[in-house]
């Protein structure tokens, strides 16, 4: 391999990374643990080295100039936002509806600090959540993740990314995303609702009655009960949920 091909490869190894990395960096389930930033960087630049040898047609530059680097570093950079966002749009949904159940269940201030972002996440959000990311590995979710890079580099070639694709498209995977989320603890919503209507006629009935005290004790006990029996039902919901947003991937490219 000749100098200037040499350049060429490595300026090759050094975009593509742009497109690989943010999603080990920035997305779940690979934020869900503490992992050493320059491991992470070192593993998007080996992935990159693996797929531009592997697909030299589609993975290496034309000139390896600094407008190069820049024009195609900026293009690279939002490829490779599509699935972190993805990703983003499907654990926050997934949190928000862990945040809703804590809401209703008397749970609010009972915040979890979360070690990997030093950040506070909802109680059952991080339950859910933590379920996903198992999901996600069990169903080898990062072998398809990888891939969507290598048929990445087949639909859009290396810094060629100047089409993205229809707010649309976005919008209907953010309906179908919290859709599927808000299924996943449905039932403990439902039943944490009905507990309140009772709550609330009893509350009726016998006006001496602490109605908010009796509804705190009452409805941990409730969501301690329904709880795994939803998350036993949810398993088919988690398992869509994953499949969906590693399919809505290419449909936003």
């Amino acid at each position: 391999m000749g100098g200037n091909s040499l350049e060429i490869w490595v300026t090759s190894c050094v975009l593509l990374s742009l497109r690989i990395t943010p999603v080990f960096l920035f997305a779940p389930p690979f934020t869900l643990t503490r992992v050493p930033k320059l491991f992470t960087g070192l593993m998007g630049m080996g992935l990159s080295a693996i797929l531009v040898s592997a697909y030299p047609d589609a993975a290496l530059v034309d000139n390896a100039s600094a407008s190069t680097l820049l024009i195609g570093g900026v293009r690279e950079l939002f490829m490779g936002l599509v699935p972190v966002v993805v990703l983003q749009l499907m654990f926050g949904g997934l949190y928000l509806t862990g945040r809703t159940i804590d809401i209703q269940a008397g749970f609010g201030l009972a915040l979890v600090i979360d070690p990997t972002t030093r950040g506070q996440t909802p109680l059952m959000g991080t339950l859910f959540a933590y379920l996903a990311g198992a999901t996600f590995f069990a169903m080898n979710g990062h072998l398809d993740l990888l891939r969507f890079f290598a048929a990445s580099l087949e639909a859009v070639p290396l810094g060629s990314a100047n089409e993205y694709a229809p707010l649309s498209r976005i919008t209907s995977y953010v309906f179908v995303v919290s859709l599927i989320a808000l299924g996943v603890g449905g039932a403990v919503i439902l039943a944490l609702f009905l507990t309140d209507i009772v709550i609330a006629m009893l509350s009726r009935t016998v006006p001496q009655m602490n109605a908010l005290l009796l509804g705190i004790q009452v409805k941990a006990i409730v969501v301690l009960a329904v709880m795994p029996v939803a998350i036993g039902v949810a398993g088919a919901l988690l398992a869509r949920l994953v499949a969906n947003a590693l399919s809505a991937m290419p449909r936003l490219l």
